[in-house]
């Protein structure tokens, strides 16, 4: 199927690693032109060179996103580079395990600027041009708001806050022809749920436990799955689907335990 993306600008931020990346190489394949918002120049451009070696073409500015007028001045990088904005794909953000516990008030106001503030300021300086182009937005979130996890309170909390800024821009951009959706991920294999994996006493028994939970075929999403279901969401394939919260999954969060035949076990999902 042909998505249309070709010579479309879109924004993915923390498109260096993880998901993101996955989400930059599917849009560069298809033909689109991806900007990396991220934090550190060096994997931003480590992804640009892996999109080109495979044909494609991509963009990047480095920002650290947690500082509120970062937004801003990427989305001008973005329309003085190109003049215009097809997408937006809000990524970056990290599972930090600020809880109740081991949080407090300055630990779990930060969690959400690190998670959720740039989310609304990345779109909130993007609608002008998101209006003139009829693009959509896609948000990526977490199980974590569904479902609970423990000690993760400002994590769940920002995902809550995706979820339901979500539904909200949908309804509020249907005059302009903006459609907003979330993709929902549970256990996606990332370089940052690797390294968390292998903190653990036995990791390999620890990732055993969480993939016979995983109700299709008994194994971890892919960030390639995630960027696949981002690149239709983003494209007008989808042009009459707004307002949803897509989980790409296997089943993780809404099918039967009883299907992957054991008991629920917890994880350290979000880790982009």
């Amino acid at each position: 199927m042909n998505l249309e993306l070709k010579d479309k600008v879109i924004i993915v931020s923390g498109g260096a690693k993880g998901i993101g990346e996955g989400i930059v190489k599917v849009l560069a394949a298809e033909g689109a032109l991806p900007f990396i918002v991220g934090r550190n120049e060096t994997d931003n451009k480590a992804t640009i060179a892996a999109v080109e070696a495979a044909g494609g073409k991509a963009w990047q500015t480095v920002a650290e996103l947690i500082d509120p007028k970062a937004s801003a001045q990427a989305v001008k990088t973005v329309l003085d580079q190109f003049g215009r904005i097809d997408g937006l794909v809000n990524n970056a953000g990290v599972n930090d395990g600020v809880g109740l516990e081991n949080g407090g008030y300055d630990a779990f106001m930060a969690s959400l600027h690190k998670n959720l503030v740039h989310y609304y300021l990345l779109a909130h300086h993007a609608l002008p041009a998101l209006k003139a182009s009829k693009g959509a937005i896609v948000n990526i979130g977490s199980k974590t708001a569904e479902t609970g996890q423990g000690g993760t309170s400002a994590y769940a909390a920002a995902n809550g806050g995706r979820s339901a800024l979500t539904r909200e821009w949908a309804v509020e951009l249907l005059k302009y022809g903006i459609r907003v959706n979330a993709i929902i991920v549970a256990e996606c294999w990332t370089p940052l749920y690797e390294r968390w994996i292998q903190t653990l006493p036995d990791p390999k028994a620890k990732l055993e436990s969480i993939v016979k939970n995983i109700p299709l075929e008994n194994r971890m999403t892919t960030a390639e799955e995630i960027a696949n279901m981002t690149a239709f969401l983003l494209s007008h394939r989808s042009s009459h689907t707004t307002g949803q919260l897509i989980h790409v999954d296997g089943g993780y969060v809404h099918l039967d335990r009883a299907l992957a035949g054991a008991d629920t076990v917890g994880s350290s999902e979000g880790q982009k």
